[in-house]
């Protein structure tokens, strides 16, 4: 029987049926991403032209002789260098913040089983942040610490945190028991099964976790708008301040646009193999 079958996928209709199956999953995919394509291509051919270029119609998708002059202004105007700074100290120390108390927090939780915990944390996380800029911002505003980089580092913790917790409950729930309990068997403690099995075996879930908390980070708008000051703006909001209330320049908010996007999309293409072993490795559970 499995001869049979083998002399059949070797036949030309399984060969025609393969690659109409592969023809349909690019075909599926390219349909998929070609919107978001085509607006990071747009973007890209608005940064590289002038104004004059940019307000032609009908619209010039290729630039007639390529300028980097937008971002030479956005630079030069908006002093984005500082504010680029502001966004790696912020999403770094948030990043770092979450991967200290939301590991150990999810091993807690996956061992113990509290799904009521997670329930809790799970509610924090898919809360509006708009729930959260009042309180924040009256509490900031008493210890007197507007528009300074903490209260932008302590507020993305409320999107840093539940994100962490939440991968790694799948990957420690993932995790063989019987390595942790033999572990406790030969004398070690709960800590220290959790710092030599349980932490090396979820290094797939921390890098997927630490990659997933700086890109939400990273492009985290409202509380910086609310919390920052002219000094400590994050690219996001630097972004926002290119417009003007008397013109749009397309070329130099485009220009800030892909500033603000390169480190995410470079991280991402370069990490993506990581993220998906990441991913699959922590829907898997252990038997």
């Amino acid at each position: 029987m499995s001869a049979a079958v083998t002399r059949g996928r070797g036949t030309r209709p399984g060969r025609l049926r393969r690659l109409a199956g592969r023809v349909g999953l690019y075909a599926s995919v390219l349909v998929l991403i070609s919107p978001a394509a085509f607006v990071f291509l747009w973007m890209l051919s608005l940064a590289l032209k002038n104004e004059v270029d940019n307000m032609a119609f009908p619209p010039v998708f290729i630039p007639h002789g390529p300028t980097f002059a937008n971002f030479v202004k956005v630079f030069a105007e908006n002093d984005f260098l500082s504010y680029t700074i502001n966004s790696v100290v912020v999403s770094f120390s948030a990043t770092a913040a979450a991967l200290v108390i939301g590991v150990p927090a999810g091993y807690g939780i996956a061992k113990a089983k509290a799904m009521r915990a997670a329930a809790l944390i799970l509610i924090a996380r898919i809360t509006p942040g708009l729930s959260f800029i009042i309180p924040l911002f009256l509490m900031f505003q008493w210890f007197g610490m507007l528009g300074t980089l903490t209260p932008l580092v302590i507020t993305h913790l409320v999107i840093t945190v539940p994100l962490v917790v939440w991968i790694m409950i799948g990957f420690f729930e993932g995790l063989p028991g019987e390595l942790e309990e033999a572990a406790l068997v030969d004398g070690a403690t709960i800590w220290q099964a959790f710092r030599h099995v349980a932490l090396p075996l979820a290094r797939p879930g921390i890098t997927v976790a630490t990659i997933l908390a700086f890109i939400f980070s990273w492009n985290n708008f409202l509380f910086g708008i609310v919390l920052a000051g002219r000094t400590t703006r994050t690219l996001p909001v630097a972004v926002y301040n290119v417009l003007t209330f008397e013109q749009i320049s397309w070329g130099p908010l485009a220009a800030a646009a892909l500033v603000v996007t390169a480190p995410v999309l470079l991280l991402t293409l370069l990490m993506q193999k990581e993220i998906v072993a990441g991913l699959t490795a922590g829907g898997v559970k252990g038997g």
